[in-house]
């Protein structure tokens, strides 16, 4: 298989990261299914990449003609079968647990055609966790995109079973659409820019949880020295609260480490409540005119009639 084979996507998983990734693959000529067991997921899913497509198509010089169109590329079904049927690439975004994406991959191991390509988008994890359960581990690594709405960097990066074969399909595909490929020489947690970002948002949960000094405070320090138009809470905003909550707390759990513990214990409470972010309306700030987008944010203290919402 070459790149210009890769003609019709599988999409499993139609949250956030799925939508941006559908979107992508059908921007550049592939017919997406997304896949998704919940109809009002899917649903969703559909409207947010109708209106997603207005800024994704003009940061990538996408002509107008084919943007109109794209649309008409992408399907939804909470059927796998029918979401399995003749894909040469399969795109897997679903919660970030080893067993559940391995159990869901090798669902579509027996229900795709045996020369399809699959893939996870995995913030955190490594491929080798679950590379022997999609049944196929030679044609599986991790192809990890970003905020498709701000840059095209993806991370291509394979574990020690995948032929290279594969790496380089993948690699050639991804530049097929115009994307930046980050090619990883070994398997590392959270990639390249995930690794320093995890580092960050660390650090940001830990000043807060042990109240060192207030959500507004620790982005306003961020963003004054490093000259930045968003701090880590911001960041973690955009991301989805309950991403960033579901990765702390997995590895909190997995390491038992106290302070990690307590992080993913500062951040439960928002995702209790449903603030998540850009996404709710609500997480650490209210959008869509969050706080750190005022002028004087940094430079003088912040608005107390607005402040970032609390946790319990």
């Amino acid at each position: 298989m070459k790149a210009e084979d890769i003609r019709r996507v599988l999409v499993v998983g139609g949250g956030t990261m799925g939508q941006q990734i559908a979107l992508q693959f059908a921007l550049h000529g592939c017919d997406v299914v997304i896949y998704d067991l919940n109809d009002a997921v899917l649903e969703k899913a559909r409207k947010r990449i109708g209106k997603l497509v207005r800024f994704v198509a003009p940061h990538q010089r996408i002509p107008p003609e084919r943007a109109e169109g794209v649309m008409d590329r992408i399907a939804t079904t909470p059927v796998a079968e029918e979401a399995a049927a003749g894909a040469d690439l399969v795109s897997e975004s679903v919660p970030e647990d080893p067993e559940l994406k391995g159990r869901v991959l090798g669902m579509f191991d027996a229900l795709c055609p045996p020369e399809a390509v699959f893939t996870t988008n995995t913030s955190t994890l490594l491929p080798s966790m679950f590379a022997a359960a999609t049944g196929r581990p030679e044609r599986f690594l991790a192809f990890h995109f970003h905020d498709l709405r701000a840059n095209t960097v993806v991370d291509v990066m394979p574990h020690p079973g995948t032929a290279p074969a594969t790496t380089a399909l993948v690699t050639a595909f991804a530049e097929r659409m115009g994307l930046i490929p980050i090619v990883l020489k070994k398997e590392n947690f959270g990639y390249v820019f995930n690794a320093m970002l995890t580092t960050l948002f660390q650090s940001a949960q830990t000043l807060a949880a042990n109240e060192v000094a207030s959500v507004e405070d620790i982005d306003r320090a961020w963003m004054g020295v490093m000259g930045m138009f968003i701090g880590p809470f911001g960041i973690m905003d955009s991301v989805g609260l309950d991403t960033v909550w579901h990765i702390t707390d997995y590895w909190a759990r997995k390491t038992r480490d106290p302070q990690s513990l307590k992080n993913a214990a500062f951040l439960k409470p928002y995702v209790d409540r449903g603030a998540l972010g850009q996404k709710s309306g609500q997480g650490f700030y209210a959008y869509p005119n969050p706080a750190f987008t005022r002028p004087g944010f940094v430079a003088a203290r912040p608005d107390t009639e607005n402040p970032p919402e609390e946790a319990p």
